[in-house]
């Protein structure tokens, strides 16, 4: 046998990597034409008058007087009578209520008021499989649903969250068309507002991402070499460029990649509050461990040259979480003990009911509970509606509003 004629040849590997690269790029290309064709748009389910209810704050019945009265927008009429509401009824309704005036109809328009800061929430950890980009979609959807204007930002270049929004990086985007287009170096520069793309989401906007995102992980060592006089610096451009939109929204939700790069620095400098997500095994906590001495070192280089590091919270959220799994309850119990009420009460639980609806670029709060048994849904919406609750909570927090419902 001749040795040399079946090891592969090290200057073929390129080839074969290329071809693999394109072959699955088609395949995914197959998979979204027939789940998605080109000429359909990913849309919204219509949510049923008690689900609408409960995202307003009503009863059902008081839904159904407006409906029979003709006040606010018509719904459709389903199998056997049923009121279904599409999210912009939804938030026509919330936009109503809110107009009779008083306290309480301020309760039904959540939206940020006079005064109150845009909060922009990063959502972080360098581990991969931690569930930050699942964390990320189901918090920015959670807040739309309840009648936010968010914003989504893909900093990863894996492109994991645009995928989830129906956008195939490859095939969709041209150059320029992620958060890089806006925080560049050079005369390329495009403000955001060019940049952001409408969902199928009312009120749940996205600046998708892909590869491109690693160019400022590439050109920010040479600007830095270079330091230009009255340059943006690295980790105030994303601040900057999220300040030209600010007036739109009232949440911004990153989901950052997971590497302690340029582009995480930048995150944080602009971020108000961060969501560091912690799978509970020990390897992870051991891997969150050297994160946080990285994030440590490097923000204070960022401080002292004058960066804004002013979050209105930290918080971890313990994500995956098998409650019946003994070494893992004792993990959480461990992260409780040491990092007190900066774990969140609330954890995320691992759910196959995720893992199904993500076959089909979806998340909890896009498909309807037909598609599980009764109690796995409502175990899973649970668990995710108990996490982002907790979390907006502190963002009301942030504005001063307390326990205003």
């Amino acid at each position: 046998m001749n040795l040399s004629e079946s090891k592969p040849q090290p200057s073929a590997i390129d080839a074969v990597i290329s071809a693999d690269a394109e072959g699955l790029s088609r395949q995914l290309q197959a998979l979204r034409a027939r789940f998605f064709p080109p000429e359909a748009q990913k849309t919204l389910r219509r949510f049923t008058s008690g689900e609408a209810a409960r995202l307003i704050g009503v009863s059902d019945s008081y839904l159904r007087q407006l409906s029979l009265a003709g006040e606010g927008p018509d719904p459709e009429l389903g199998a056997g009578g049923r009121r279904l509401y599409t999210l912009e009824q939804i938030n026509l309704l919330r936009e109503k209520l809110a107009g009779q005036g008083g306290a309480k109809a301020l309760g039904y328009w959540p939206r940020r008021r006079d005064g109150e800061h845009l909060q922009v929430l990063a959502v972080a950890n360098f581990k991969g499989g931690s569930g930050k980009t699942t964390t990320t979609a189901h918090l920015a959807q959670y807040f739309a649903l309840r009648g936010y204007r968010v914003l989504a930002v893909d900093l990863d270049p894996q492109a994991s969250l645009s995928t989830l929004f129906g956008v195939q990086p490859e095939f969709d985007l041209s150059p320029n068309d992620t958060l890089y287009g806006a925080i560049r170096y050079d005369e390329e520069r495009r403000p955001l507002r060019e940049i952001i793309k409408r969902t199928y989401f009312a009120g749940l906007d996205l600046v998708p991402g892909n590869l491109e995102l690693h160019e400022f992980e590439h050109t920010t060592p040479k600007i830095l070499a270079q330091q230009k006089p009255g340059e943006t610096p690295f980790f105030a451009r994303i601040a900057t460029a999220l300040a030209e939109v600010e007036a739109d929204y009232d949440i911004v939700v990153i989901d950052c990649p997971p590497q302690l790069g340029f582009l995480t620095l930048g995150a944080l400098c602009a971020a108000t509050g961060l969501i560091v997500t912690v799978h509970p095994q020990m390897l992870d906590v051991a891997s969150m461990s050297q994160f946080l001495f990285m994030t440590s070192d490097l923000l204070a280089v960022v401080r002292e040259a004058g960066g804004d590091l002013s979050f209105d919270f930290l918080r971890y959220l313990i994500t995956r979480h098998e409650p019946n799994d003994g070494p893992q309850a004792q993990i959480a119990a461990f992260l409780r003990t040491q990092f007190g009420e900066r774990v969140l009460t609330n954890a995320m639980l691992k759910s196959t009911a995720i893992a199904d609806a993500g076959l089909t670029k979806q998340t909890i709060y896009e498909v309807g509970r037909e598609n599980f048994s009764r109690q796995t849904y409502e175990r899973v919406l649970e668990s995710l509606d108990s996490v982002n609750g907790e979390i907006e909570a502190l963002v009301r927090r942030a504005w001063g509003r307390g326990g205003e419902k």
